[in-house]
């Protein structure tokens, strides 16, 4: 390999456009294109993606190219992501020749969702590197890198008791549970989301670098796995750290709100922009908030809200604040907010570890239960409903055990260590700088 001098490089960004995949990826390429003025960035994702995305300021250097969507046609979201990955291998190909013409710039690198094994074979036809992105967690991503050697332990199912088996034979997963572990690395390899996920494990060691929203000090010994797998394992989070984010607008007035209440008393709860529990654990919730007089700020989507129990929110006018959307990094930095009550996508996870507060995690799909079991288990920093679902009693003895127990103070105490050494990471000399640093060298560098 040889740093490409002769030829301003162009770098092909080929996003996921569902759930919260292409923003992360977006921050970062943002911010690559800004310390590298001289590369051009196209990023292509879908119209409805880049619409969003896009609606900000970027730099000169980064431009979007709009790719096909599969039809909704009142498909359910998970058929419709399906679609886009079984055709996306033959679209991007015709899309990132398209914009090779468009930009004038023969492509230099791909950067890819991780999701995307198809860009390997893709890359080396187009003689560049590929570099990827995992926009979840190094847990997770242990998990299906590890695929075919789970599934020969186990066997393809994980019935009866060896859904509690511990996957001890995984470099830093000794506390992870068979149970725990996304369902597509035990389910039918040969459709659907489990077959593109069972191909990424395969592909990724022929990446030149596969990068994640994380810092190395928060799992040492996946990384080091990890690294020993592929040729760059890269930590370059968390981002909202590492890279300057525009302030959130607190439309809604949750910050003021929280400056009236005592130090570490408010449960802030939130299910993210995906998810959210069926009607009878939203009342569960509630019941528990109003029986244990638990301050709480609530992101609750406004249709969600005829779900809750009769009189509750006259009732807990005083007691609680309910609003369809708040800014959640601001909020739970609030020194008033004791616990992150959560649905455990990566995002929260990784902003509740960098605020130092105890989780309470309600996992539903994907990464989210691995998730959840690292922030109990691995972390120390805080807990799981117990049978995986809210009930009344189940939630207020949860509450009771962070916000006023021992257990709930230990959680904090290791909580402000991880806060702390995330900060260490994204110093100048830290460990997340550096890996930046060798990942703008990958997207930079140019293969034939």
């Amino acid at each position: 390999m040889s740093n490409a001098a002769a030829s301003p490089q162009h770098v092909a960004v080929l996003a996921f456009p569902y759930g919260t995949h292409a923003a992360p990826l977006i921050a970062i390429i943002r911010h690559l294109a800004h310390l590298s003025p001289d590369t051009h960035f196209s990023f292509l994702s879908t119209a409805a993606s880049n619409a969003a995305l896009f609606s900000v300021k970027n730099p000169a250097n980064l431009t979007r190219r709009d790719v096909p969507e599969p039809p909704a046609d009142g498909r359910h979201h998970s058929v419709v992501m399906t679609a886009f990955l079984s055709t996306a291998g033959e679209v991007f190909r015709k899309e990132v020749a398209e914009v090779e013409v468009e930009v004038g710039r023969r492509v230099t690198c791909l950067v890819t969702d991780a999701f995307f094994g198809f860009a390997a074979e893709m890359a080396a036809e187009m003689g560049v590197g590929w570099v990827a992105f995992w926009t979840a967690g190094p847990a997770s991503l242990s998990a299906h890198f590890h695929t075919d050697l789970i599934r020969e332990k186990v066997g393809s199912q994980g019935l009866g008791g060896l859904e509690l088996d511990m996957l001890d034979f995984i470099p830093g997963m000794s506390k992870i549970r068979v149970h725990d572990i996304p369902s597509e690395v035990l389910g039918d390899i040969n459709s659907g989301f489990p077959k593109a996920l069972h191909q990424m494990a395969r592909a990724l060691p022929k990446a030149n670098s596969v990068f994640i929203n994380s810092f190395e000090a928060l799992d040492p010994n996946i990384t080091s796995d990890l690294n020993s797998k592929l040729h760059n394992f890269l930590n370059i989070g968390p981002l909202s750290l590492l890279i300057n984010q525009p302030p959130s607008l607190d439309t809604h007035e949750c910050l003021p709100w929280l400056d009236t209440q005592k130090p570490n008393s408010v449960a802030y709860i939130s299910f993210g922009t995906v998810t959210a529990p069926p009607p009878l654990e939203l009342v569960a919730i509630a019941e528990a908030l109003e029986e244990s007089q638990t301050p709480f700020l609530w992101s609750l989507k406004d249709h969600s809200r005829a779900n809750l129990p009769d009189g509750f929110l006259d009732r807990t006018s005083e007691l609680g604040k309910i609003v369809p959307w708040a800014p959640q990094v601001d909020i739970l930095a609030h020194p008033s907010v004791g616990v992150f009550i959560t649905h455990c996508g990566w995002n929260s996870v990784l902003e509740g570890v960098i605020s130092g507060v105890p989780m309470i995690g309600r996992p539903f799909f994907g990464d989210q239960k691995i998730n959840a079991r690292v922030i109990s288990d691995v972390l120390g920093i805080g807990g799981v409903i117990e049978g995986g679902t809210f009930t009344k009693s189940g939630l207020t003895d949860i509450l009771e055990v962070i916000l006023m127990g021992k257990s709930g103070g230990k959680m904090r105490e290791r909580g402000e260590e991880l806060k702390k050494a995330a900060r260490e990471a994204v110093k100048e000399d830290g460990s997340s700088v550096r890996d930046l640093k060798v990942l703008l060298e990958q997207v930079n560098e140019v293969i034939n």
